[in-house]
């Protein structure tokens, strides 16, 4: 191949204060508890007592205040517990290792019981930032904490569905999923919907919570990998550390690459505007720039107007593929970041849409063997093929391309 270089719930509303009543002949009475809490659970059962303004024949010295009661929260107090530390929570702090069991324990209650000897290790006194080791056990003693409360609303279930609907793998460890193309991977400036959020829907009991192995692009449609064990977490991101990970993207670019199999070796570098940041073709040795290199292969041409081109990556730098693409000459199709073509007509019939697809991800699975998943075309490339003509079943020639 030719080289390229360059809140908690507030007082219960439901219930005010009594009515004043006029004293009784015999002693006064005492505090009377106000009306059962009719709302969400509050977070601690404490009185707040507000003075009553009796009635005007009350004598002063009569008049005694009513409490209002907010309901006390749901708690649960347990029993010493010894616990052994699993292979998944190997590496775990002791803080966070106790916060993970009990969700509704503060994190200062924590490392009280920690600081105070409550909690043991094997029998030692322990630090809170401290890791743990499978085996280990793990002395807990009793701790009064709220149950945890995580709503199972309709928005949840809602969310569980959708992430159900654009699941491509699932197993006990690992999640693969078909991100559409405008969901947002992360939170951002403004931004409310994203997949990390979504995340939270699928949170367990004990705590846990799958999370993001990688990124896409907000408008980079296709493979996701997610984490749903601490256990898997650690052991893919040591995989795209090493670069184990094998990605496949599909792209739509403008003309055709020559030579038709090709590196792309570059430095890139983020360079801030006042609305948006791009990565831009840096120099070695250049302040924040990072080496990038990306392989490509055209996979089918559409009257040398258009190529269909597939992409491996061997870094995962910001908007590396469609930096790399824009600096050959043959930006993606529809982004609007990188093309730079002038008088360039999209070919009607399309959507002026990122034409950038997450094609294939090939990794080792956490507990053995290999995880290789496709995602499919999303509708807006799925309608371009179709007028162009290309066929997605067609042999795709990034597969012989070095590893490196």
């Amino acid at each position: 191949m030719r080289q390229r270089h360059p809140g908690r719930g507030g007082p219960d509303r439901s219930g005010g204060r009594a009515a004043p009543r006029r004293a009784k002949p015999a002693g006064p009475r005492g505090p009377k508890a106000g009306p059962p809490h009719s709302g969400r659970p509050a977070t601690q059962g404490r009185f707040r007592a507000r003075d009553e303004q009796g009635s005007r024949d009350r004598p002063p010295e009569r008049r005694q205040p009513t409490p209002k009661i907010e309901a006390p929260a749901s708690e649960v107090t347990t029993q010493v517990q010894t616990v052994t530390v699993s292979a998944d929570e190997a590496g775990m702090r002791v803080d966070r290792f106790l916060e993970a069991k009990f969700p509704g324990l503060s994190f200062s209650h924590i490392h009280r019981v920690i600081r105070k000897g409550e909690l043991r290790v094997d029998g030692r006194r322990v630090d809170g930032k401290d890791r743990l080791e499978a085996g280990q056990k793990v002395r807990i003693p009793p701790v009064r904490t709220e149950s945890p409360a995580r709503p199972d609303d309709a928005r949840d279930a809602e969310t569980r569905a959708f992430l159900g609907s654009i699941a491509l793998y699932e197993d006990d460890d690992v999640l693969v999923l078909n991100k559409p193309m405008g969901l947002a991977v992360q939170g951002g400036s403004g931004m409310v919907k994203h997949v990390d959020g979504m995340l939270a829907a699928l949170q367990t009991r004990d705590g846990q919570r799958p999370r993001l192995v990688h990124r896409l692009d907000r408008d980079t449609a296709g493979c996701l990998l997610v984490a749903k064990t601490r256990f898997a977490a650690s052991a893919l991101a040591k995989t795209f550390r090493t670069r184990s990970a094998r990605k496949i993207y599909w792209a739509l670019v403008a003309g055709v690459p020559k030579p038709r199999q090709g590196r792309v070796s570059t430095f890139l570098a983020k360079d801030e505007r006042e609305e948006e940041s791009l990565m831009r073709i840096a120099k070695h040795g250049e302040k924040g720039a990072s080496h990038a290199v990306t392989y490509y292969a055209v996979v089918e041409t559409a009257a040398q107007q258009l190529a269909w081109v597939s992409l491996k990556p061997v870094t995962g730098r910001t908007h590396q593929l469609r930096a790399h693409m824009a600096h050959i000459g043959h930006p993606i199709v529809g982004d609007p970041k990188y093309f730079d073509k002038e008088n360039w007509k999209l070919p009607g019939g399309m959507q002026n849409r990122l034409h950038l697809l997450a094609r294939r991800i090939v990794v080792p699975h956490p507990r053995g063997g290999v995880i290789d998943v496709t995602a499919p075309l999303p509708p807006h490339m799925q309608q371009s093929w179709n007028l162009l003509g290309f066929d997605a079943s067609r042999y795709d020639p990034i597969v012989e391309a070095p590893e490196e």
